[in-house]
């Protein structure tokens, strides 16, 4: 569903509302997260891999280390950002602001969203028809080198200024200006995957180099931009904007 700015102050604000420190909001305890919910509808088995048994994956090369390949800089990724994405949000009242429609994300076939701790589940429709199309690519190439039901999971979306300044104080890599304010950036884990079912079992580091196919193959094609975070065990995304 994309939203407007006319229905914002009931979505995005109230997410907002829930990670910023005394706004005066509070979660009670009887609410079950999105994600958990998500996790119920979708029959989601925890986000890891089988001890044994498994079964190795064709993996191609990408013409280097996944550290190498996927190097695209802060201000690369807040150029383009900025170019594409809404202004930050610094508190719910700001939501009202928002020019750009934004669609809130939720788990589905294509990937899984985390419980959100710093961010909320809000893209522009680019960075959200990104997503969708990597998470589809993973799943098509997945199938067609012997099958695996596992669904990437998404640890991080729209994050307000206030939380990227709580970031900073912990994490070298949440920069003052993180492309995480504008919409357009949405991060990927790659140390953990979600099991739906035990039908072939796949490595960790097979199911990351064929997410790094994919996101090779879309960074090849101008759509995104890309950051191999190292501490944070996750692929930092930026959408670009649409070529004609």
């Amino acid at each position: 569903m994309i939203y407007r700015p006319s229905c914002l102050i009931l979505s995005v604000a109230t997410a907002i509302c829930l990670i910023l420190p005394g706004c005066g909001c509070s979660r009670d305890k009887s609410d079950t997260s999105a994600s958990e919910h998500a996790a119920s509808e979708l029959g989601a088995l925890p986000d890891s891999v089988p001890e044994d048994g498994f079964v190795k994956m064709k993996i191609y090369p990408i013409g280097g280390s996944l550290a190498r390949v996927f190097n695209d800089l802060n201000q690369v990724h807040v150029d383009e950002a900025k170019n594409i994405g809404i202004s930050p949000i610094e508190s719910p009242r700001s939501a009202w602001q928002i020019k750009r429609p934004i669609k809130h994300i939720e788990s589905c076939d294509e990937y899984f969203v985390d419980n959100l701790t710093h961010s909320v589940p809000y893209l522009v429709p680019e960075a959200s028809s990104l997503l969708k199309e990597i998470g589809q690519r993973f799943n098509d190439s997945l199938q067609a080198r012997g099958g695996g039901n596992y669904k990437l999971k998404v640890t991080s979306v729209l994050r307000t200024r206030g939380a990227v300044k709580k970031l900073r104080k912990r994490n070298i890599n949440a920069t003052e200006e993180s492309a995480h304010q504008f919409g357009t950036t949405f991060d990927i884990s790659y140390t953990k995957f979600i099991c739906d079912s035990m039908t072939v079992a796949r490595t960790q580091e097979d199911l990351k180099n064929l997410l790094g196919e994919v996101l090779k193959q879309l960074r090849d094609e101008q759509k995104c931009y890309v950051k191999y975070e190292r501490k944070q065990g996750c692929f930092h995304i930026t959408a670009r904007k649409y070529k004609q």
